[in-house]
């Protein structure tokens, strides 16, 4: 599975740089049959990345380059605070929660300073610091590999740690926001744990600035029948907004 993610993650960059790819040169360069490389492009145009052509295949859309917490930090940031502070209104006294890694996420745990006998469990290293600060929440840490790039904990002994739980929600962040090809996430280990936060969780709540709806990242953590809650900005686009409501999704606007 990692060598088909990591030979698929090599081909959507090739289709990026150059717009198009050719089988004939992918074989050649990846050392796999032809056939196994016209499962590949099949797999990215399925999931809207590729389109497939004769010969090959060419860039459908572009996924967005993955950027350091800093970076994600920056954008959006006043969106951000208000979506955090929409999610905070959310957790009940007594709830047992998830907060995923991320930027949007973060300000969710700004907010639940003054939460009362709330458990939190989180991958995040950024979000477990801020926590440690708030009297009224336990926290629970995964065990796991830490991710320098997102600051988040991740891998088989973090999958692990969640099967011991059953939480009453989740609060999930994600790079990317699709209508038919649904939630996803740039690094494979990371989609893979968030889809096992998925599985522990009773309600799944997706935190998302809008600038992220109709992007598309390389790995699918969810598809849209499994997300009861989307929070978002007002700049969420009239598609986007009929898209979640048509979807049975409650769709909530932070102002």
């Amino acid at each position: 599975m990692r060598q088909t993610s990591q030979r698929r993650a090599a081909i959507l960059q090739a289709l990026t740089e150059h717009g198009n790819v050719q089988v004939n040169e992918l074989v050649e360069q990846l050392g796999v049959s032809a056939v196994t490389i016209r499962s590949d492009l099949s797999a990215l145009e399925s999931q809207g990345l590729a389109r497939r052509s004769h010969g090959g295949a060419r860039l459908s859309r572009t996924p967005p380059p993955e950027q350091t917490i800093p970076q994600k930090d920056a954008l959006n940031h006043e969106q951000k605070e208000r979506i955090g502070a929409c999610a905070a209104r959310m957790v009940q006294a007594g709830d047992n929660i998830i907060i995923d890694s991320g930027t949007t996420t973060i300000s969710l745990a700004r907010h639940l300073h003054d939460a009362e006998n709330v458990t939190v469990l989180t991958n995040g290293l950024n979000i477990a610091w801020e926590l440690a600060q708030a009297p009224g929440v336990d926290l629970i840490l995964t065990g796991g590999l830490l991710r320098k790039q997102s600051l988040s904990v991740q891998g088989s002994q973090a999958e692990a740690c969640l099967q011991a739980y059953s939480f009453d929600k989740l609060f999930l962040g994600v790079d990317g926001f699709d209508l038919q090809f649904g939630v996803t996430t740039h690094h494979e280990a990371e989609a893979s744990l968030n889809h096992k936060m998925v599985e522990r969780a009773k309600k799944i709540i997706v935190l998302t600035d809008a600038s992220k709806f109709g992007r598309v990242s390389l790995h699918r953590i969810v598809q849209l029948d499994r997300v009861d809650t989307v929070i978002t900005d007002a700049s969420i686009s009239d598609e986007y907004r009929e898209g979640l409501l048509a979807a049975g999704i409650e769709l909530l606007i932070a102002d």
